[in-house]
């Protein structure tokens, strides 16, 4: 308006009349919708021109404000409604309607999408954060640690009205959360067969704050992305770590040895115990024999002592001279001479004769033949030893 040829015309340059310019304004919007205006026109015919194309207006704009009450949730959202900044309720998917601004207002909120946040790092592990990633175990050791926070929505009310940013709660809860499970305990359970562990500890623990705060939050995941020593004492760590692992070969190496070596030990040792025991049960078994032989023999003897005692010399010789080939005895009734007895030869001649006899005798089981040598043999050596012992008696 401020480009109308009657502003600042004449000899007062102040602000334009504004009832005139209503005036013509409306005179304007006759025109539009079919009134007679202009110059020409009666008074009562331009405020009825007026009147009605405020009325249209009013409806268009009353139409528009209502029509902007509609809004469509989709599928996995839920929508907060509030009525003066009160929550009032929440919708489901579909297409709904509320009392348009500024009475009611409405907040769409995705339920179904799982949000992510990152602790000791940004985008990448490379990435680091040293501010939320360096912790202290209960060994007093600092370690290193990444992970990630899955979590999705479970209450759209408490999402929006009980905390002014949940998504930051969560990562605080987060660090939180992680940092007492990692000080109770020790570096080397949290760097290596820990960490599942702990990442389980870390959802429920994560989960009961998030409740206590009523953030309307429910974490579904947590990922252990990395866990290392600082990089300052990474050189040092990998050193105490091939120390160990070489202690621990040594161990099993030397645990080896011992398995091996123990159970042998172990059976030599009981097989030493039982030929003990077999020894000393076969000496047992053989003195007693001997005795009850001697028993036996002494009664035989106080029955007939000449013949006890002759039977027991021969049976005496008999067992020495079965271990030798040649035999000296001294002749006490000749001279100084010896006499020589070839038994070796004596017993391969009477085998041979017994062999001969044998062939043109009947076939015969082969056994037989050398049990008669044998025997003619011995009757030999012991006719010949009868006749020395008769003639060395007096």
């Amino acid at each position: 308006m401020a480009n109308e040829p009657q502003w600042g015309k004449g000899g007062n340059d102040g602000p334009p009349d504004l009832d005139e310019l209503w005036r013509r304004f409306n005179q304007r919007l006759s025109g539009m919708f079919g009134g007679k205006g202009g110059k020409g026109g009666s008074g009562s015919g331009s405020s009825g021109g007026s009147g009605l194309g405020i009325g249209l207006i009013g409806g268009v704009v009353f139409l528009l404000w209502v029509a902007s009450g509609f809004y469509i949730v989709d599928a996995g959202e839920r929508g907060v409604v509030t009525r003066f900044g009160k929550f009032v309720e929440t919708t489901q998917s579909g297409p709904r309607w509320h009392i348009p601004y500024p009475i009611e207002a409405v907040k769409v909120v995705n339920i179904d999408q799982v949000r992510t946040v990152e602790v000791g790092y940004r985008g990448t592990v490379k990435n680091k954060v040293p501010d939320e990633s360096l912790m202290l175990t209960d060994d007093e050791n600092i370690i290193d640690l990444q992970f990630a926070v899955q979590y999705t929505l479970k209450d759209p009310e408490d999402y929006v009205f009980n905390n002014r940013s949940p998504d930051d709660a969560v990562m605080q809860v987060a660090e939180t959360a992680i940092r007492e499970i990692v000080g109770k305990n020790k570096m080397d359970y949290v760097l290596y067969e820990g960490r599942a562990d702990i990442a389980a500890q870390a959802t429920h623990l994560m989960q009961r704050i998030l409740d206590r705060y009523k953030t309307g939050i429910s974490i579904s995941k947590v990922t252990m992305q990395n866990a290392q020593p600082p990089e300052q004492v990474q050189a040092a760590f990998d050193d105490a770590v091939k120390a160990g692992q070489d202690r621990e070969r040594l161990k099993n190496e030397g645990q080896a040895y011992a398995n091996d070596v123990v159970p042998r030990a172990k059976g030599m040792a009981a097989r030493l115990l039982q030929e003990a025991d077999g020894y000393r049960q076969r000496v047992i078994d053989t003195a007693e024999g001997d005795a009850s032989r001697f028993s036996q023999i002494l009664a035989e003897y106080n029955k007939a002592p000449a013949v006890t005692r002759e039977r027991m010399y021969l049976d005496t010789m008999q067992q020495v001279l079965s271990n030798t080939t040649k035999v000296m005895v001294d002749q006490k009734s000749g001279g100084s001479n010896l006499l020589y007895l070839p038994l070796d030869k004596l017993m391969e001649k009477n085998a041979a004769e017994a062999r001969g006899t044998v062939s043109q005798a009947a076939p015969a089981p082969a056994s037989k033949p050398a049990d008669n040598a044998g025997s003619s043999a011995d009757d030999s050596v012991r006719g010949s030893l009868r006749m020395l012992d008769r003639e060395d008696r007096p």
